[in-house]
């Protein structure tokens, strides 16, 4: 089967982490999401991708070429506007072919079995299934009652505390066959979930449900973006770590320097060619990125911290998001889910907390902020 993503979103609730990096970019772990995203339906034999682009689509070209290196094979698809996340798929129409196919959401991590999804949808000879998931609080997202079949009963979306009637929610994979792309308008903004699911339902064709409780986070906030960090880190979710285990639970690429008293207890992650100065401490919950340098005195806990980034002396990173190539004076703190946009740079002595994010590029003079 063909797999299509949909990685067309601005990421505007990601911002400022999305302003130069496409939200399914930002690295998971010192990856792109994309990148364990796409090895994941290559372990399941889903080797013809095509992804559906819209915002900064240069970046996952240069990144993946035509998938050789990664074991797939990707075609690129461009959205000139946005088309919906069912006018998106009508897009590509063309390249699926006369044959069962695969939609992803690219802003969901999941340990969804994919091969047991398959198996299902077979046996029921469906012709849409949709992966469900159950949450505890349902009114943020839509609904699918089904029967004791799997069978879709309804759908119902951002339903108010009176209209539930379920907790399973629909969880962003859906296994299609291809004649119900005929009742998708060409080069329309149209949606799955809104209009045609809710359009075919009603004339009569094989909608399933297929529930499951395999892990499921929608990484659409820098909240949800923190927590599938940790959810990983504590392996609630299955992950193959790039680099050497080299104490319990604790992970650091090649080429890094650092000492046994860097490193607190797991878990943690550090990339490739880092250094860790004397006096600096990695806390739980920590990913420090590649060709950082973190300097003396400094610590870093509950914190992500992307490439080719500079922590100065004394500085405490708790908590917080630091993004590309970021440069922190000494005596910095930032933590409390504040985020450092791309190519900044923070002064001495600033103190940022509470949520705040500083936007790309900035230059925050010494002493400037205490927030």
């Amino acid at each position: 089967m063909k797999g299509v993503i949909l990685a067309g979103g601005k990421g505007t609730r990601m911002r400022p982490l999305t302003y130069i990096t496409p939200k399914p970019m930002l690295p998971l772990v010192t990856k792109p999401f994309m990148e364990y995203f796409i090895l994941r339906l290559k372990h399941f034999g889903i080797n013809e991708i095509i992804l559906s682009t819209g915002y900064l689509p240069d970046v996952f070209n240069t990144y993946f070429g035509n998938g050789k290196k990664f074991g797939v094979n990707i075609i690129y698809v461009t959205e000139e506007q946005p088309l919906g996340t069912c006018g998106a798929v009508k897009n590509v129409e063309k390249y699926i072919g006369n044959e069962t196919f695969l939609v992803f959401n690219g802003d969901i991590l999941t340990s969804l079995n994919l091969k047991n999804m398959i198996s299902f949808h077979k046996s029921k000879k469906a012709d849409i299934t949709i992966s469900l998931s159950p949450v505890e609080d349902p009114t943020s997202y839509g609904l699918v009652p089904i029967d004791k079949n799997g069978k879709v009963k309804d759908f119902l979306e951002k339903p108010s505390m009176e209209e539930i009637n379920t907790n399973l929610i629909n969880a962003g994979t859906y296994i299609i066959e291809p004649h119900i792309l005929g009742h998708v308008p060409e080069g329309e903004n149209y949606s799955f979930e809104r209009e045609l699911f809710p359009k075919v339902l009603k004339l009569g064709y094989k909608i399933f449900g297929y529930a499951s409780n395999d892990y499921w986070l929608d990484v659409g906030t820098p909240e949800k973006y923190m927590t599938a960090h940790y959810d990983i880190l504590d392996r609630k979710v299955a992950f193959n770590f790039a680099y050497k285990k080299v104490y319990p639970n604790v992970y650091i690429g090649a080429d890094t320097k650092y000492s046994k008293d860097n490193i607190t207890i797991g878990p943690i992650v550090i990339g490739e060619k880092t250094t860790l100065e004397d006096d600096v401490k990695i806390m739980p919950n920590s990913v420090v990125g590649n060709n950082c340098k973190i300097m003396k005195g400094s610590s870093v806990s509950e914190s992500i911290i992307f490439d080719n980034c500079t922590i100065g002396k004394d500085c405490i990173i708790r908590n917080a998001i630091i993004a590309h190539n970021v440069k922190v004076g000494n005596n910095v703190k930032v933590e409390g889910n504040s985020i450092v946009g791309d190519n900044s740079k923070l002064g001495d002595n600033n103190i940022l907390k509470n949520g705040i994010r500083i936007n790309v590029n900035s230059e925050i003079k010494e002493e400037q902020i205490s927030f």
